[in-house]
């Protein structure tokens, strides 16, 4: 005869042992989802801030270039800016556009191992 968990006061029958311990394995494989997807979620929030900040550095050196009155030199240049109390290695493509009236600005920001890099291009004057 099944072990059986019953009410106190019930005359119907209760759960069988089996049916306990399948419904905690279920509760438990549950359990382990969520606290996975957590974990996920709380990893996607560190790169997704590492990204908006790449993204904001381009662009502070996108405005940089554009507002300066001196055209970048043609070719590839690189360095290192500090923003948010972290260092960000860029480089910089300048190029000559068809008209030679226009210069194409490429900016490209490293987030660091593991993260896609921001990249902007933009047109500037060559003045």
């Amino acid at each position: 005869m099944p072990l059986r968990f019953v009410c106190p006061g019930s005359r119907d029958g209760g759960f069988t042992l089996l049916e306990m311990l399948v419904a905690l394995a279920i509760f438990s494989l549950a359990a382990l989802a969520l606290v996975r997807l957590q974990a996920v979620s709380a990893r996607t929030t560190v790169d997704l801030r590492v990204r908006t900040m790449a993204q904001i550095v381009a662009r502070n050196l996108m405005i940089e270039r554009l507002t300066d009155p001196q055209a970048p030199a043609l070719g590839a240049s690189s360095g290192i800016v500090e923003n948010a109390g972290r260092q960000w290695p860029w480089a910089q493509q300048v190029d000559k556009a068809d008209n030679d009236r226009l210069l194409v600005v490429t900016v490209r920001v490293d987030g660091g191992p593991g993260q896609s890099p921001a990249v902007l291009t933009f047109g500037r004057p060559a003045q």
